[in-house]
């Protein structure tokens, strides 16, 4: 393709949503969370709070309350041994129920700490209450992530597996405290950071700026935990509107828009953010070779990128926690059939015509690396290394193909005539 199609996009007019509405609460640090969602239901009289958790033997609980009651019971075994499925299956079904129970009020849920808002988000669109999908029940108006400043460099950093801490959603649920504490904080569109550092290498105003890195797309408020104004609060958290059902999640986010971080040209503080941005293609075996060496030092690294001896394969990069995941996410647009653009959410059809490349497509390498007093040369120097010479990127895509490929395995070529899936607007 030389040009970008161009493809129509329609929107519809809607009527006044006068549906319940659901903020969702989510945070690693359960004392935090909590204080946010009592100042909430002090501000709300005709608000409802609902807590689900694990009681520790094999049990999901609920928890509800208003400003002036409040009960709890046991809602039964988890369902097929994971917190996740209990979600889709018993947690949002219930919630839509207690909208038609207390009419005229809207819902905070708040959920265990270990379980991450698009986890919920996917539930929410695929849910189905009494037959009827959810988001005719009740609407989502906001993901709000609480933040202890005191803790999140040490969340940001551990790579202590949930298993072993004996917190896991799930028997098989091995992912890393930090791999929870970035996706809670990038799938939300509300920040709290909850109180002040008093310690560490970090003061508060760093940490703010650490957080508006990690997720650059959210709006963010500050709380100091000892004098809290619930009524200004609840005016930040609440009919605030600002969940989009058609926004990607953290994974996508960054092919369907290419916003993925903020470069610093100017480190503020010891926080760096830079952004590693550019159209030649990497070599499979040297970017292999420095995966290790490239994230020393980084606390958050995400993004996308494109292989020579993959060309039409959209590649994510995800570094959390001392671990690094490579997964194939979907096709470059430039290796989609014309009719194809009409599958794909407009935000990418947007930002791939207007970034579009003769040779390339819309065909980059995007990557965003996020520390603490980090070398962003060092880091833009050794990547620059893995890319095609002239001379290589003379050869041409047939020569790519057949490049020793340390990543085959993982990111296996379609067979000619198979699709990989395209991104879609949920």
């Amino acid at each position: 393709m030389s040009s970008a199609p161009v493809v129509p996009d329609s929107t519809a007019a809607t009527d006044a949503d006068v549906r319940p509405s659901l903020t969702v609460l989510s945070g690693f640090w359960p004392a935090a969370t909590y204080g946010v969602a009592r100042a909430l239901l002090a501000a709300g009289p005709a608000l409802l709070l609902v807590r689900y958790d694990l009681t520790g033997t094999g049990y999901v609980r609920r928890v509800l309350s208003t400003e002036t009651d409040r009960t709890a019971e046991d809602r039964g075994a988890l369902v097929r041994g994971c917190l996740s499925h209990a979600l889709c299956d018993e947690v949002l079904p219930g919630v839509a129920r207690l909208s038609r129970t207390y009419p005229g009020h809207d819902i905070v849920l708040m959920l265990p700490p270990v379980v991450e808002p698009e986890t919920v988000a996917a539930a929410c669109a695929r849910c189905l209450v009494d037959g009827v999908a959810l988001a005719e029940v009740i609407g989502v108006d906001s993901y709000v992530t609480v933040v202890d400043a005191e803790c999140l460099l040490d969340g940001l950093s551990s790579d202590d597996d949930l298993v072993a801490l004996g917190i896991q959603a799930a028997d098989d649920d091995h992912r890393s405290v930090a791999d929870v504490v970035v996706r809670q904080i990038e799938y939300a569109d509300t920040h709290v950071l909850w109180g002040s550092c008093t310690d560490g290498p970090l003061d508060t105003a760093q940490v703010c700026t650490l957080l508006h890195r990690l997720g650059p797309w959210a709006t963010c408020v500050h709380l100091d935990g000892d004098r809290i104004d619930a009524t200004a609060l609840a005016r930040h958290l609440r009919d605030t509107h600002r969940h989009h059902p058609q926004v990607p999640g953290a994974a996508a986010r960054g092919i369907a828009g290419y916003l993925v971080g903020i470069h610093d040209a100017q480190p503020q503080g010891d926080v760096v953010s830079t952004v590693y941005r550019t159209r030649r293609p990497f070599h499979p075996q040297r970017l292999h070779d420095v995966l290790e060496s490239v994230n020393t030092g980084v606390i958050r690294s995400r993004g996308h990128l494109w292989l020579a001896s993959q060309p039409d394969t959209v590649v994510t990069w995800d570094y959390a926690g001392g671990g690094l995941a490579l997964e194939a996410l979907d096709r470059w647009l430039a290796a989609v059939p014309d009719e194809g653009w009409l599958d794909v959410c407009a935000e990418r059809r947007v930002a791939a015509t207007f970034d579009w490349d003769p040779y390339y497509g819309d065909r980059h390498q995007h990557l965003v690396f996020i520390g603490i007093d980090l070398d962003a040369g060092a880091v833009h120097r050794a990547l620059s290394r893995c890319l095609l010479t002239d001379a290589e990127l003379a050869d041409g895509e047939a020569v790519w193909r057949t490049y020793p490929d340390p990543f085959a395995d993982r990111l296996p070529l379609p067979d000619a005539g198979t699709d990989v899936p395209v991104a879609r607007s949920a």
